[in-house]
């Protein structure tokens, strides 16, 4: 191919002239072209130089021997090439200073990130462990209250913050709407550290939700302890706000305000990574705090001093992600961010379930959302309960979940890095149905303990363990394996899906599980809980049917993973296909060949630059 360039006195030629660029640009200077920097400048008063080869130099652009702008002159050019020479250093030559390979600037952003994350997850892991110790330990309440919680005052309390924070979003600076946030967070967990929590027995209304419960009975027990232990009910929204809201709009929404893509992609999984170190750490600090009351005098609430320490951990760690944000701010140049913005698909919900009704692909992957979300509410509540019959104390309760949280950093830790590996072995398939198939597993030997525990004690006495401690330990590791394999598989799984979607489906069908499926998912098992304690009376009473429910959903959920996985695999077959025939069609030469009728024979075009000549 041949290309001639128009311009005025500026001729760039690289030593080998059959890989060039082209472009016809009149009155246009290649310098204006390419966006050169101004150091590149001629040396001499005419702007050539001449190099120890002979040739000369314009602009920092070799040319040939008796070459002169006053010639016409046609020139052979690879478009291959033209790309890549125009990846044109600093006109000094300066590289950005490096540590370890990475560029000292991205490290000023990432490891400020790293630590923010660290104690963002730190504070969680602490938060979620003691939500659960105060809700289900507390005199008059059990682990009943959970789905009523959840749904009652959980779930209206997030809409009305995220309307909050749409609100603020618009009056305040993104700096401003930070602290604004996050203040409130740090200053309730320490005053229910040294305030709430000691005075709680002045203001919960204790003698009115006796009266109500005689009044409406046992199985209303639930609902009524949200009236009782109120503050710890809202201890409980905050700790779960903390996750949503600090972790997943605060954090990674300045994430990806301060970081470039090609950042992103090598930063953001060691990020995953260092969660679950802090998940590990934090684990280990509440164990420690809860051992506390065995070193303390008689009549000592150890409970109220553990979680005077750990909330005042919590406080530190919180003005210490206050820190670090300001100081990213203030010394880190932030990248520049095109102003252009994508169009947004809204869809009601009426259009979201039409839309997954109308899509097999999407029917199919709205079912692993669901069914994830049951399946993990219906086995978390029931084991929760069983952990308060075998650790009534708070401290013994902290102190096991400290331990199982722990063991959950430890186990996705290990998932992460083995999940690369399945993924190349074994495929998107096998992927998708660990997840189910984890909890179908350990559900099985869970419920089987609790309906089977009376015919089964006098074996499991032997080996000094009781059928209570063993549904325990069972519950345990289905929750740490099952949250495991969701952060390493399930959850790349699920994006993954997406991928070979057209994009008009793409956009839709994520709008439409977003609108749909994550809040039935989240809520889905809480209401199927209440169902079956109204119905039944308690949730020891509703086991039988909730092993049965459970087993219902992962079925569902193995056979969606199996459908998805055969229509995944197609349309990746298809996708390679059209790439295949894309290839074979359109052909790029890299090389032009040596002769003017060669080159117009391969390339079928040729255009003529005039340069114009000195008078």
């Amino acid at each position: 191919m041949e290309a001639v360039i128009q311009t005025k006195g500026l001729l760039s030629l690289p030593s080998n002239p059959k890989s060039t660029f082209i472009f016809n640009r009149p009155q246009h200077s290649l310098r204006q072209r390419f966006n050169l920097p101004n150091s590149l400048k001629p040396k001499s008063a005419n702007g050539f130089s001449r190099n120890l080869d002979g040739f000369r130099k314009f602009g920092g652009f070799v040319t040939p021997p008796g070459f002169s702008t006053t010639q016409k002159v046609k020139f052979h050019v690879c478009k291959a090439s033209a790309a890549a020479s125009a990846a044109l250093p600093d006109g000094d030559g300066a590289e950005s200073p490096k540590f370890l390979g990475v560029e000292v600037v991205t490290l000023k952003k990432i490891v400020p990130l790293g630590l923010m994350f660290f104690c963002i997850l730190f504070n969680y892991t602490i938060l979620r462990d003691t939500k659960d110790v105060l809700v289900v330990t507390a005199k008059g309440s059990s682990a009943e209250i959970i789905p009523f919680l959840k749904t009652w005052v959980n779930l209206p309390m997030a809409i009305g913050f995220m309307l909050l924070y749409t609100k603020l979003s618009n009056v305040l600076s993104k700096q401003a709407l930070f602290y604004t946030v996050i203040l409130p967070f740090i200053a309730f967990f320490g005053a229910f550290g040294f305030v709430f929590y000691p005075l709680s027995g002045y203001f919960h209304p204790t003698a009115l939700a006796d009266r109500l419960l005689e009044f409406l009975g046992p199985r209303f027990l639930g609902p009524l302890a949200i009236l009782r232990i109120w503050s710890f009910c809202l201890f409980y929204v905050m700790a779960e706000l903390w996750g949503s809201v600090v972790v997943s709009v605060l954090f990674w929404g300045f994430a990806n305000q301060i970081t470039t893509v090609d950042e992103a992609k090598k930063f953001y999984p060691l990020f995953g990574l260092g969660a679950n170190v802090a998940l590990i750490f934090s684990g280990r600090t509440v164990k420690y705090f809860s051992n506390m009351r065995k070193h303390l005098g008689p009549g000592v609430d150890g409970w109220a001093i553990s979680l005077k320490y750990m909330m005042s951990i919590v406080v530190l760690m919180g003005f210490t992600i206050c820190g670090l944000y300001w100081w990213v701010n203030t010394f880190v140049p932030l990248p520049a961010r095109s102003k252009k913005k994508k169009e947004k698909v809204n869809m009601t919900t009426m259009e979201s379930l039409k839309f997954l009704a109308s899509s097999p692909y999407i029917r199919d992957l709205a079912t692993l959302v669901v069914a994830y979300g049951i399946s993990i509410n219906l086995v978390e509540v029931t084991w929760k309960s069983k952990l308060k019959a075998q650790f009534p104390s708070p401290n013994e309760y902290s102190a096991f979940m400290g331990d199982f949280s722990t063991a959950t950093g430890i186990a996705t830790f290990t998932m992460m890095l083995l999940s690369q590996w399945i993924f190349n072995k074994y495929g998107w398939g096998v992927a998708a149905k660990i997840t189910p198939t984890v909890l179908l597993l350990t559900g099985i030997g869970f419920f089987s303990l609790i309906l089977f525990g009376g015919p089964l004690a006098p074996g499991m006495m032997k080996f000094g363990i009781t059928p209570l401690l063993a549904a325990v330990y069972v519950g345990a590791m289905q929750n740490i394996f099952s949250k495991s394999a969701k952060y390493s598989l399930f959850d790349p799984c699920k994006e993954m899906a997406y991928i070979p979607l057209d994009e008009d489906t793409k956009v839709k069908g994520k709008a439409a599980i977003d609108v749909v499926c994550n809040p039935l998912g989240k809520s889905g098992g809480a209401l199927i809980q209440q169902f079956m304690i109204l119905t039944f009376g308690s949730l020891a009473n509703s086991t039988p049917y909730l092993g049965g429910v459970l087993l219902v959903i992962v079925l569902a959920w193995l056979g969606a993973a199996r459908s998805l996985d055969t229509q995944f695999t197609a349309l990746r077959r298809e996708e390679e296909i059209e790439k295949e025939t894309e290839r074979t069609v359109v052909k790029i030469p890299v090389v032009s060949s040596s002769s003017e009728e060669d080159d117009n024979k391969s390339l079928g075009s040729s255009t003529e630059t005039s340069f114009p000549t000195k008078p």
